[in-house]
C-alpha cells in the first residue's frame, strides 16, 4: 500500500492552511506553518500569481490530503459521486466523511485521521460486531462502529479521549458505554463536513477532474 513517508508538515505549508495531520500538535507552537508560513523547498518563498489550473489543483490537493486519500482512491470516489442524481460536490464530501478512519476520528477515538487509520488497521475497531481493518471502508446509516472489547484497544481509545475531543457531528451518535461505540444515524451532508475544511470549494475540484 502506498503511503506518504515525507514530513506531513510540508503538506500543510504547500497548501497554505493547517490540515491537522498531527492532531493536537497542530494547535501548539510547534506547528510548522506557524513558524514558516510559506511553501517548502528552495523556491517556497517565491511569490507568483497562481493560474486558474493551479487554484483548482490546490483545492483538490487540500481535500485529498485532509482526508488522507491517494489519487486513485479519490478518482474512484469521484466516479461514484458523478453517478448520483444529487450535487456531485456534496456527494463527494459525503463519501469522504463516511470513510471508517474519518468516522473513528470524528467520534474522538483518535487525535488525527492518520492515528485513526492506524487504529483501524491494527484491528482495534469493529463494524456491526465484526472486525474491520480497512480504513477506507464506507459506513452507511444504521451501522454501529465500536472499539474491540479488549484491554489494549480500550486503553488506546481512553488515552486519546483525554484530550477532550469536540462533540461528534449530527450524523453520528457517540455512546459512553463500555466498550465505546458510535452509530451512523444518516448520510452526512455538506454542513456535517469537518469545520476545518468547510471553506473547500468543491466546484473547482469538479471543474478540474472533469476537464
Amino acid at each position: 500500500m502506498a503511503r506518504h513517508i515525507d514530513s506531513v508538515c510540508k503538506l500543510c505549508r504547500r497548501e497554505g492552511i493547517k490540515l491537522f495531520l498531527k492532531g493536537t500538535r497542530c494547535d501548539s507552537p510547534k506547528c510548522a506553518i506557524e513558524r514558516r508560513e510559506y511553501a517548502p523547498g528552495m523556491h517556497g518563498q517565491k511569490r507568483s500569481k497562481p493560474s486558474e489550473y493551479g487554484n483548482r489543483l490546490r483545492e483538490k490537493q487540500k481535500l485529498k490530503r485532509f482526508y488522507g486519500v491517494l489519487e486513485k482512491q479519490f478518482r474512484r470516489y469521484f466516479q461514484i459521486a458523478t453517478r448520483s442524481p444529487e450535487n456531485t460536490g456534496e456527494v463527494l464530501l459525503s463519501i469522504l466523511e463516511r470513510r471508517l478512519d474519518n468516522v473513528v476520528h470524528r467520534l474522538g477515538w483518535a487525535t488525527s485521521r492518520a492515528a485513526a487509520r492506524q487504529l483501524v488497521t491494527h484491528g482495534h475497531v469493529t463494524v456491526n460486531g465484526r472486525a474491520c481493518d480497512v480504513p477506507s471502508a464506507l459506513v452507511k446509516p444504521g451501522d454501529v462502529v465500536a472499539v474491540k472489547n479488549r484491554p489494549h484497544s480500550l486503553q488506546l481509545v481512553k488515552l486519546n479521549m483525554q484530550s477532550s475531543p469536540p462533540p461528534p457531528p449530527d450524523y453520528l451518535e457517540r455512546s459512553a458505554a463500555e466498550p465505546p461505540e458510535g452509530k451512523i444515524t444518516r448520510l452526512p451532508t455538506r454542513s456535517d463536513v469537518d469545520p476545518r475544511i468547510q471553506e473547500i470549494r468543491e466546484q473547482l475540484i469538479i471543474e478540474l477532474v472533469t476537464r
